[in-house]
């Protein structure tokens, strides 16, 4: 007996020296910004688009049919794959970490419109430098470390160099490339070497150089996220023109300059590729593809969309199956089949677990997870999960957008909780069944109210377990706003109710056309009015000046800009004797995209005269003469 334990013990110890002995694997993270399901040629959905170097990730490892992003915006993906939790976790649900204000805890939106069921919820706009995130656990354990591209989960001191990489090109937190993907481009301490140089190629330039100069005893991490294919829309005229020739204006694809900025992410990719095969190190490294969120295919660029998600419905910022599922291709010697496929579900939360799993990086202690690891998928089998969670709390108006919402993949089933949007305060959902509705035409929550019931439990459940800030009744919500029809709909292309001579009311208030004049009748204590389609201005500081009487009690106040912050507000005094004054209020910032006045703090009558927006040098910008 014994003398099996000695064997036994010998054969572990020799196992153990043999894996002490094998080389760790380098990782190869490439992100894609805003590339959709249907913009590469994984899916033999674009004749259109060229992704030759995508195609050789995809012979060489295996690729998802049904990969999901952890939210249909940036930055809140881009958290969950640096955290492995959902954004209904760690509480970034909106791409705001350019933006000035830190906020580290997410929040209920204060107040909305009167229109709207919900109040949505206010986003954290920093990854904290307290979480343990991939980057840092990976540097610990003795890896050489490198951002390349866009980051866009806050400035100093949340950039890459706080989250455990060494090093970070062009160290830029914008929401896209700065300026153009042209050179020359505007970041502040990252120049081009030639004119029109474009930027995925310096990235990739960068990116091969940093990885060929480490010491090939260190493993290395790399992130290469691209900032392909963002706006602005931008790319090599010599592509564009190849592309302009082959466009068929049937095709809902038909962008040539997207085709073209397409074909510089491939290209970027094949530089990696081709580096990697250089250097001798394709059996020990490990490459990730995979995107932030579904295609932009409601932004115009030269008179058509950038692009379509077809077949599937909607796009980036829409929580139908084009904003959030995305191409993935997952390369790891050893374990993936070269030219495998998998059905099986994703998200990219999941690969916190598999790469700290698979590096043999212990996982923190005490850090709750909602991805889980992909090992037996990427081996070809099946996961143990019962579903993933997307949360998106938010309703930017755009094509098939949706109000506040939350949805559960289970098997071939997706169910979308539309938060507040029943009776009283109760929801509403939207059911779809992938396997035969891969488009979403038919919403089958009223033929199937069981399978309704269970999957909405299975979204409350996580909801409390992942402690998540959700959306709230609007308790101001007034039926006379409220516009279902509108849901879905473009904001240019909604119908408005209170629009009078290019103003909207609100709640506590209603507008009339009166003699000459806007009149603004109030009822409430907050009364105000909102211009609608308001044209982006530059060349500020501006001045709101407007000519207006009032009979009710209290100060005014202009708001400007969206999404407007706690800075974008300036109260100005009201004399209230029914004559007519002329007030002037500077507005201290050099663009503006919206502007609001509450004309008064109280009930009563109030008459504008005319509004007038000018320019720092006295120019009327805008002009309302009523």
């Amino acid at each position: 007996m014994s003398k099996w334990i000695i064997v036994g013990g010998l054969a572990a110890l020799l196992c153990g020296f043999v894996h002490a002995a094998e080389k760790p694997m380098n990782v190869i993270f490439i992100l894609a910004d805003d590339l959709g399901w249907s913009d590469t040629t994984l899916y033999g959905t674009t004749s259109l688009y060229k992704t030759p170097n995508i195609e050789r990730l995809a012979k060489r490892g295996m690729t998802f049919t049904r990969a999901y992003s952890n939210s249909p915006l940036c930055s809140p993906t881009r958290a969950s794959i640096l955290t492995g939790q959902t954004p209904a976790r760690h509480g970034s649900t909106a791409p705001q970490h350019h933006h000035g204000e830190v906020r580290l805890k997410a929040g209920v939106e204060p107040s909305t419109s009167p229109g709207n069921k919900a109040l949505g919820t206010v986003s954290v706009t920093r990854l904290d430098t307290k979480l343990p995130t991939l980057g840092k656990l990976i540097k610990g354990d003795g890896y050489a470390t490198a951002h390349f591209g866009k980051w866009h989960l806050g400035p100093e001191p949340y950039s890459p160099l706080q989250h455990g990489f060494d090093i970070d090109i062009p160290h830029w937190y914008g929401p896209g490339p700065a300026g153009s993907f042209l050179a020359p481009w505007q970041y502040p301490n990252f120049k081009a070497n030639h004119p029109k140089e474009h930027i995925e190629d310096r990235m990739a330039e960068e990116a091969v150089a940093w990885m060929t100069s480490v010491n090939m005893e260190q493993p290395f991490f790399m992130n290469y996220w691209q900032f392909s294919v963002h706006a602005p829309f931008d790319a090599k005229e010599e592509l564009i023109e190849k592309y302009r020739n082959e466009i068929d204006p049937k095709d809902p694809q038909r962008c040539p300059i997207y085709a073209a900025m397409v074909h510089s992410l491939d290209d970027a990719v094949g530089s990696l590729l081709d580096a990697v095969d250089a250097a001798g190190i394709a059996d020990e490294t490990v490459i990730v593809f995979i995107s932030d969120n579904g295609g932009n295919m409601y932004d115009d660029v030269n008179g058509t969309t950038a692009t379509s998600n077809f077949p599937l419905r909607g796009g980036k910022a829409t929580m139908f199956e084009g904003g959030i599922r995305v191409p993935c291709v997952v390369i790891w010697p050893g374990v993936t089949q070269p030219g495998s496929r998998s059905d099986e579900l994703i998200q990219t939360a999941d690969f916190y677990p598999t790469l700290l799993n698979g590096l043999g990086i212990d996982l923190p202690e005490n850090w709750p997870l909602d991805g889980v690891d992909l090992l037996p998928a990427l081996k070809g089998g099946r996961l143990s999960r019962d579903a993933i969670f997307t949360y998106f709390p938010h309703s930017p108006p755009i094509p098939e957008w949706l109000p506040p919402s939350m949805t559960v993949h289970v098997g071939d089933w997706k169910l979308i909780r539309l938060f507040c949007q029943g009776e009283n305060g109760a929801h509403d959902w939207l059911l779809y069944n992938l396997k035969d509705d891969i488009g979403e035409k038919n919403n089958l929550a009223a033929a199937y109210p069981e399978r309704v019931q269970q999957m909405d439990r299975m979204i409350e459940d996580y909801i409390k377990t992942s402690g998540a800030v959700v959306p709230q009744p609007n308790t101001a919500f007034d039926p006379k706003f409220y516009m279902p029809e509108n849901i879905g709909v473009p904001k240019d292309k909604q119908a408005v109710r209170g629009l009078v001579a290019g103003w909207v009311e609100n709640g506590t208030c209603s507008l009339e056309q009166g003699e000459g004049t806007l009149v603004v009748k109030s009822t409430g204590a907050d009364p105000f009015v909102q211009g609608h389609q308001f044209k982006l201005l530059h060349g500020g500081p501006f001045v709101v000046h407007f000519s207006m009487k009032s009979n009710s009690q209290g100060t005014g106040a202009v708001y400007y800009n969206q999404p407007a912050g706690k800075d974008c507000l300036i109260d100005f005094p009201v004399t209230h004797d029914g004559r007519f004054h002329e007030l002037a209020i500077k507005l201290p910032v050099k663009t503006l995209n919206a502007l609001r006045i509450d004309p008064s703090r109280g009930p009563g009558t109030m008459e504008f005269d005319w509004i007038r927006v000018l320019d720092h040098s006295g120019k009327i910008l805008q002009r309302w003469e009523f």
